[in-house]
């Protein structure tokens, strides 16, 4: 029985993002165990089946000690599981992960990219002093022997290769899939048109231009209801403090809820769906969900957005950081019905066609089996 090791940063993040395919490998007779800090979602991860072993990963912010404990903790999982094959998701696992995988002598290591995030796509000073750091172990992780680069779209494959990584070691999957039974079309909800954004509330995830555009877009339609779903990621640097949200939502500009546990709730309840993204995203779920929902989006034309928001297709894009563009895409569809069916219509049939769980677990089981049955080497 093959012995695949997962690590995350988030038990949270793998269970609603990962879980389906670790079920995948389950059924095809993996071994399967994930590594990660532990905080609410351990019993779940465990009750389907996948072992869990507690690691102190801290997201976000650079801690050096902390980062340090966590290297040391993780090459003693791998030293200790001895797996076959470990698949890191997002930047700090695939950064430490990796390097733990390399010093453990782990024979077959994935590096799965989730977007390339706040370090390469942020303004602010302290991540561009970080970028040559990050791009140097970046290509010392993912130039070893036996690793593999996992991309969600083809832009961060076109980065990690121009970092001197070989093509051969990178592959592209778009994203980790979405329930399209659980996330299913819904006839539009009668009242006023509502606008959503789901999404960690992060300037750089396009809140502000998202608000802005609600200033600018509710003059001309008064009926227009925007509203954001998530919470500020207190781990991030670009979080938007909470008592700024409260005051959008004090305004009147906004209605602000917080985390939602029923995202197909959520897409059931509203009729346009947006991103205005610039974060450096891998491929967003919260889109791949709105789409499967039948639900027309507008985001920015940024990469991984763009994967499944097609401009004229599923969706409309605008410039990143337009907030005129951005309202001016909102009262188009807002007042156009046919075109958010024919939109939304699309958008359903391109998650079928490409972005369902079972393809996207299919295709990370193929993966693996080319790896493993290769001795770690990509072929």
């Amino acid at each position: 029985m093959p012995k695949l090791l997962f690590t995350d940063g988030d038990d949270g993040f793998f269970l609603s993002h990962r879980m389906a395919v670790a079920r995948a490998a389950l059924d095809a007779g993996f071994d399967v165990a994930v590594a990660c800090p532990v905080a609410a979602h351990g019993d779940a991860i465990r009750a389907q089946g996948v072992r869990v072993l507690p690691v102190p990963m801290k997201r976000g912010r650079v801690a050096p000690l902390s980062d340090l404990r966590a290297l040391a903790a993780l090459w003693r999982v791998y030293r200790v599981e001895r797996p076959d094959l470990v698949h890191h998701v997002a930047m700090k696992p695939v950064l430490f992960g990796g390097a733990a995988a390399r010093f453990a002598g782990v024979p077959a290591s994935v590096g799965a990219l989730t977007g390339l995030g706040y370090a390469f796509s942020s303004s602010d000073p302290r991540a561009r002093l970080l970028r040559p750091l990050l791009r140097g172990a970046l290509r010392w992780v993912l130039g070893a022997r036996g690793s593999l680069c996992l991309t969600q779209n083809p832009d961060d494959s076109a980065f990690i290769a121009g970092l001197g990584v070989d093509r051969r070691r990178i592959a592209v999957i778009p994203g980790s899939g979405v329930d399209t039974a659980r996330f299913a079309p819904t006839p539009e909800p009668d009242g006023p048109i509502r606008v959503a954004m789901v999404s960690r509330m992060l300037w750089d995830k396009g809140v502000g231009e998202f608000v802005a555009a609600a200033r600018l877009a509710r003059p001309r339609d008064p009926d227009l209801r925007f509203v954001l779903v998530g919470a500020p990621d207190e781990s991030n640097p670009a979080a938007v403090p909470a008592a700024r949200l409260e005051a959008w939502r004090g305004e009147g500009l906004v209605e602000w809820r917080g985390r939602s546990a029923d995202i197909a709730a959520v897409w059931r309840e509203s009729h346009i769906a947006v991103l205005p993204s610039y974060y450096g995203e891998g491929l967003p779920k919260s889109l791949l969900e709105a789409a499967a929902c039948g639900r027309p989006i507008v985001a920015a034309d940024a990469p991984g957005s763009r994967e499944i928001a097609r401009d004229g297709e599923t969706a409309l894009l605008v410039p990143p950081r337009d907030a005129d563009a951005l309202a001016g895409a909102v009262l188009r569809l807002a007042g156009d019905a046919a075109l958010r069916a024919r939109l939304g219509a699309a958008g359903r049939a391109l998650v079928e066609r490409e972005f369902s769980e079972a393809r996207i677990a299919a295709e990370t089981l193929a993966l693996w089996r080319r790896l493993l049955a290769a001795g770690g080497e990509a072929r």
